[in-house]
């Protein structure tokens, strides 16, 4: 799922470019599936899970993953009836040094795992009659969420991913060493809302540092402070923190971060809203945060939740369809393997990690890698369902197409654009370019661009229930329905966020093939009339034009230089942003409104061309040629600010 990540743009580097949050694999799973009538799902025998078989199991997977997928390293816990069953550290936390990851010892970057010990934090303060789930999370700040759509947002919302917020990218990591201001943070960077509270999920990291913004406000505070006195020391995680610089004590032991261990080691990453993704930890405190959830809130003599609400923090709170998984209160669910399962992805630009808790086994497993990898599927994804598919075998039962699997597959096809995005700024037309497209097949069955298979190729999907489509050969499913608006989405199990099919305006699929076109006729143009001038030069030719004519052959010409000049500018300062993060900010602001200058420049400038197309047309002197040209043009003209508009990126804001 990287490239449903990525085209999401920026969820921390542009092919995963938000910090932590969108898991790079498409390997979907849902709630265990109920046999129909008669049907008893096969269990195929299971070896036990011991330390002995994890360590062999581990070891054949994880070297391997390394190797093939050029990382540097990796660390995994697993933790199983109240205690650590195994932890190991793979490869090398510096690879120029051979120094080796050590579980116990090495840290690592969780990235939005982060938001697990956010919301600990909160139901906290909830259970302490502190924090209202359902009031006004404006009563709890030094300033306002606009109001929008007749609806407060709530905490409950936060914890849902359902205040309705756009996705925004700026500052949202630097290398700066100064400490990120969280207050200043918050009110300076109040994010469009897109959805009314409540009905949409759409990943916001905002959303989750305002609940940590809530957190210092509440309990007076800072919220490093508060995280280290009531999660960190009771539980003993003596060697994790969300402070940035790290402290002394602990910045030895950091793991570097790669994007792959060929490259040169990335600097340390600095979360601008922090309690949203950017706790330090090693995998042996991770088994501590695991084992006080698996136990109800308690760790040896040690509670950080009372265990009536860490069981309400454990249960489903929001879902779009009972058949998919649902968000819990800061958990999402992605159960597999006939095993109800809740968890939390993470990823900063290098590091990629993944925590999951088998509530009914009391089973937890973290995983964490310091380097991105070259695989179109997430390796974390990878060795994680291996781990349950050995140790928690599960064969689904078979299931009966609908008579009508083809009609269907035909109507749930089209283009689809993530919940996640961005509405008021030119980051819209990175959603256009992140579209997934669904696609019927031949057979009955539909592909769904985005969803890839470990081999790299489309999964493809059977119906085995009206608008309800399976992995063929997997558990994976995808469950098609109308929004509030009756606008068709697809719901993945990954409950954060859904996918919403476009209408012909915001269609992907038709819109870069126009625009490309467009953006090809219009450097065909120039070429050609510099070869004219070139040509006419060398044989003494003179073009016989009015000045009106002169002047209009010239300005269609500088219009479409601009264009070009623009387009090429966003995308280069886009690539560029990818590997320099700290570019997302001011500096990097004035970059980006001097594109749309010239942007807006090319936009009036077409109106040049659009009266050429009238002039051509009315006027006796163009031959039938002349006025074809004088349309093409126009039409090109027509693709160029489809894109602009459709993309918004004339959208001067300095937020994004």
């Amino acid at each position: 799922m990287r490239k449903l990540a990525a085209l999401m743009i920026l969820g921390l580097t542009f092919p995963s470019f938000f910090v932590g949050q969108v898991p790079n694999s498409p390997n979907i799973s849902t709630k265990p599936e109920t046999p129909q009538t008669g049907e008893t799902a096969k269990v195929p025998a299971r070896p036990e899970l011991t330390a002995a078989d994890a360590e062999a199991f581990l070891d054949g997977i994880l070297p391997l993953q390394l190797a093939r997928e050029d990382i540097a390293g990796a660390t995994v816990v697993i933790v199983k009836d109240g205690k650590v069953l195994f932890e190991k550290g793979y490869g090398f936390s510096d690879v120029k040094a051979k120094k080796p990851v050590v579980a116990a010892d090495t840290l690592f970057r969780p990235g939005s795992i982060s938001k697990l010990f956010t919301w600990t934090a909160v139901m906290q303060l909830v259970e302490q009659g502190k924090i209202d789930l359902d009031r006004d999370v404006n009563d709890y700040i030094d300033y306002k969420i606009p109001e929008a759509f007749g609806k407060p947002i709530t905490m409950r919302n936060l914890l849902t991913h359902t205040p309705g917020f756009e996705e925004q990218v700026k500052d949202l990591i630097t290398f700066k060493t100064d400490k990120p201001n969280l207050g200043e943070y918050m009110k300076t960077h109040i994010p469009g809302r897109i959805f009314p509270p409540g009905t949409v999920p759409a990943y916001s990291n905002y959303g989750a540092s305002l609940a940590g913004y809530i957190v210092e406000r509440v309990s007076g505070q800072p919220f490093n402070q508060y995280i280290e006195e009531h999660i960190f020391k009771p539980l003993g995680m003596n060697h994790s923190t969300f402070e940035q610089p790290l402290p002394e004590e602990l910045a030895p032991n950091m793991s570097n971060g790669y994007q792959l261990a060929s490259d040169k080691e990335l600097k340390f990453e600095m979360v601008t809203p922090f309690p949203a993704g950017s706790l330090s930890s090693t995998a042996d405190d991770m088994s501590k945060f695991m084992l006080a959830h698996l136990q109800n809130g308690q760790l040896g003599d040690a509670r950080i939740l009372k265990p009536e609400t860490a069981q309400l923090m454990h249960s489903r709170l929001f879902g779009l369809d009972p058949a998919a998984n649902a968000m819990a209160y800061g958990f999402y669910e992605e159960s597999r393997n006939g095993h109800r399962i809740i968890g939390h992805g993470g990823d900063t630009t290098a590091f990629h990690s993944d925590l999951h808790l088998v509530l009914d086994s009391g089973v937890g497993f973290f995983v964490s890698y310091n380097s991105a990898g070259r695989g179109q599927v997430s390796p974390r994804s990878i060795v994680w369902e291996a781990f349950l598919d050995r140790y928690f075998p599960y064969t689904p039962p078979p299931a009966t197409a609908p008579d009508t699997a083809k009609q269907d597959a035909v109507a749930v096809s089209g283009s689809y654009e993530s919940s996640r995005r961005s509405e008021t700024s030119f980051i819209k037309a990175f959603s256009l370019l992140g579209e997934t497209a669904v696609s019927p097949t031949e057979d009955g069955t539909i592909q769904v661009s985005a969803l890839l298979a470990p081999n790299g190729k489309p999964k493809h999907w059977e119906e085995i229930a009206p608008m309800t489509f399976r992995e063929v050969g997997g558990q994976d499913v995808l469950v098609f329905k109308p929004d509030q608006n009756g606008q068709l989405q697809m719901i993945i199990p990954y409950p954060f966020m859904t996918f919403q099919r476009v209408d012909l305006w915001d269609n992907s699929k038709i819109l870069l093939t126009v625009v490309g076109v467009s953006l090809f006729v219009m450097l065909l143009t120039l070429i050609l009339w510099f070869v004219g001038w070139l040509v006419r030069r060398h044989y003494g030719g003179k073009l016989e034009l009015t000045r009106l004519e002169w002047w209009l052959r010239l300005t269609v010409r500088a219009v479409f230089a601009l264009a070009l000049i623009f387009i090429g500018t966003m995308v280069g300062l886009i690539m560029y942003a990818t590997s320099n993060l700290d570019f997302l900010s001011d500096a990097g602001v004035k970059w980006f409104q001097t594109a749309q200058v010239i942007g807006v420049i090319a936009a009036v400038g077409t109106l040049a061309v659009f009266f050429n197309f009238v002039y051509a047309w009315i006027s006796s002197r163009y031959r039938i040629w002349g006025k074809l040209q004088a349309t093409l043009f126009a039409i090109v003209c027509l693709g160029f600010l489809w894109f602009v508009f459709a993309g918004h990126l004339l959208y001067f804001n300095s937020n994004f």
